[in-house]
């Protein structure tokens, strides 16, 4: 009898533990939401949204659209005509919209594509490529000046 206490006290004992260490945030997940926190703080919008059909970023499966990073900035005065834009050869190849906007090059990593309407311009990008949010200043400089190309 006194073995069985034993491996019942063990087995709950495991179970415990397990929950604990399941709980904890893995460092991937963690350096994200520290970045998107540093984002909101210098006045990018980051939010995760479904990749648009004109992105071309290869769905999650045949029937499920892929979930991308958007970060934007809100220029409250300006009136922005439609532009989109992929990165192709790290220069914006415009999709729908003014074609002055072809060939600016931009050297930021890990961007599929931009977009600019009414009031905002934003990014889609892989936030992978930046755990450590090093280019989210040069990200936000580069929406403000595109907004006022």
């Amino acid at each position: 009898m006194e073995r069985m206490g034993l491996w019942i006290t063990i087995i709950i004992v495991v179970f415990v533990l397990g929950s604990i260490f399941g709980l904890r945030v893995s460092p991937r997940e963690k350096a994200l939401g520290l970045m998107r926190e540093k984002a909101r703080k210098i006045g990018l919008h980051p939010r995760l949204v479904v990749a648009p059909d004109w992105t071309k970023i290869p769905k999650a499966t045949e029937n499920r659209a892929s979930m991308v990073a958007y970060y934007s900035v809100l220029i409250p005065d300006a009136r922005l005509p439609l532009m989109r834009a992929l990165i192709q050869n790290e220069q914006l190849q415009v999709v729908q919209g003014d074609e002055k906007f072809n060939e600016i090059l931009i050297a930021l990593q890990g961007i599929y594509a931009i977009d600019m309407q009414a009031n905002c311009v934003g990014i889609y990008w892989d936030e992978s490529c930046d755990l450590r949010a090093t280019q989210l200043d040069a990200m936000k400089a580069f929406l403000i000046s595109l907004a006022e190309h």
